[in-house]
C-alpha cells in the first residue's frame, strides 16, 4: 500500500528527495559523531552497530511524524527541553563512563555487546527531539495529496530517508573504528577521545 503511494511521486521529485536526504545523510551531525565515537573507542563493529542503532531511533521519528504525534511534540516547547536534557545528561553518563574506563586489553577492543551499542545509539537519536522537528519540516515538500494519502508518503519516505541514513551513519561509524586503530594502541587515550567527543556532544544538544 505504502509502496503503491510512493509509486505515484514522480520519478523527478523522488530523486530529489533521496538526493536531498543523502546530502543531510552525509553533513556531519549528532549521529555521525556519536556513531563516530563509539568506532574509535570500540572498533568498527562499535562504530557500525551505533550507527544501526541511531537508524532505529530515526524509524521512531518518522512514526511520531507518520502519526501526528511530532507536531504535537514540537508546539509544546517544555517538552522539547526535557527530552533535550535528558538527552544531553545521557551523552555526559556515557562521557563520564568512557573517561573513567582507562586502559583496555588491546584485544578487547574489537568485543563488542551488541544490543548495547545498539541501545546507546537508539537512545542517542532518540533523545534528540530534533530529528522530529527536521522530518516534519523536511518530508512534507515532497508529498501532493494527489499522490495518494499523505501519511502514506510521509511514511513512505520517511523509511527512505532513515534506510540512507542508517547505512550512512554505520559508514561513519567504520570509519571511526578504523580510525581510532590507527590512533595508537594506547586505549586510554582513545577512550579519553571519545569522552570528549561524547561530552561535545551533550554540549551542542543544549545550547545549539
Amino acid at each position: 500500500m505504502i509502496w503503491d503511494t510512493l509509486a505515484n511521486i514522480p520519478a523527478g521529485q523522488l530523486t530529489a528527495f533521496i538526493a536531498g536526504g543523502l546530502v543531510l545523510n552525509f553533513a556531519p551531525g549528532q549521529d555521525v559523531f556519536f556513531a563516530s565515537a563509539c568506532g574509535i573507542q570500540g572498533g568498527p563493529r562499535a562504530g557500525a552497530w551505533a550507527g544501526f542503532g541511531v537508524g532505529l531511533g530515526v524509524l521512531m521519528h518518522v512514526a511520531l511524524a507518520t502519526v501526528g504525534l511530532g507536531a504535537i511534540v514540537a508546539a509544546h516547547p517544555e517538552a522539547l527541553r526535557a527530552i533535550k536534557y535528558a538527552g544531553a545528561a545521557y551523552l555526559l553518563w556515557l562521557a563520564w563512563k568512557s573517561w573513567r574506563s582507562g586502559d583496555i586489553d588491546p584485544s578487547a577492543r574489537g568485543s563488542v555487546r551488541v544490543w548495547n551499542i545498539i541501545r546507546r545509539g537508539f537512545l542517542s537519536n532518540a533523545l534528540n527531539p530534533k530529528p522530529v522537528l527536521f522530518l516534519l519540516a523536511f518530508l512534507p515538500q515532497f508529498t501532493n495529496p494527489a499522490w495518494g494519502p499523505v501519511w502514506q508518503q510521509i511514511l513512505g519516505l520517511g523509511l527512505i530517508f532513515a534506510f540512507t541514513g542508517t547505512l550512512v551513519t554505520m559508514g561513519y561509524g567504520i570509519v571511526g573504528g578504523i580510525a581510532g586503530g590507527v590512533i595508537g594502541k594506547r586505549l586510554g587515550m582513545v577512550n579519553k577521545i571519545a569522552a570528549v567527543m561524547f561530552a561535545g556532544l551533550a554540549l551542542r544538544l543544549v545550547w545549539k
